[in-house]
């Protein structure tokens, strides 16, 4: 196998690990009060009581404002969308690595900013803040191949001219 399709097999892995993520992520959005009820039965936790209540009574009383998680989930899925360019041509599209690249760094203002106003507690923004951070560890090894690729093709576009240039005396 030639370093490139090497390369191009590890991008796709790395990507694929991220959009299952990601889409994994998303998906549990959609079924959030149900997700409260289950992991309330399993763990005894104040926080998680707290947060199961709280679903339950916007369901109940005011089930417009689950609609917002429903959108949430549904730009996870259309994130996930555009790195389909990644797959496709990876070196024309890293930038859509590197915007990934720059929301996750940006969940990490968000969760510290908007968790104590909204009064997360602090332990519960640190695993918001771990979204950002997971998530970019893919990105960056995403990344580092495709440029590694990107200097691979330059290597290779510039031996093919060099070769079909005729020699200048």
């Amino acid at each position: 196998m030639s370093e490139r399709n090497a390369l191009l097999r590890r991008i796709r892995a790395w990507l694929a690990l991220f959009l299952v993520c990601l889409v994994l992520s998303g998906l549990t959005a959609f079924p959030l009060v149900t997700e409260l009820h289950w992991a309330n039965s399993l763990v005894s936790h104040d926080w998680l009581r707290r947060v199961g209540a709280g679903l339950d009574r916007a369901d109940a009383e005011y089930p417009f404002l689950l609609y917002g998680t429903d959108w949430l989930a549904f730009a996870h899925l259309v994130i996930a969308v555009f790195f389909y360019g990644v797959h496709r041509d990876p070196v024309r599209n890293v930038w859509i690595v590197e915007a990934g690249m720059a929301a996750c760094v940006g969940i990490i203002p968000l969760a510290l900013i908007c968790g104590p106003i909204r009064g997360l507690p602090f332990g519960w923004t640190l695993i918001d803040m771990s979204f950002g951070v997971f998530g970019i560890i893919p990105l960056l090894v995403l990344r580092r191949l495709i440029k590694r690729l990107e200097t691979l093709q330059e290597t290779e576009g510039a031996g093919y001219l060099a070769k079909a240039a005729p020699m200048i005396p």
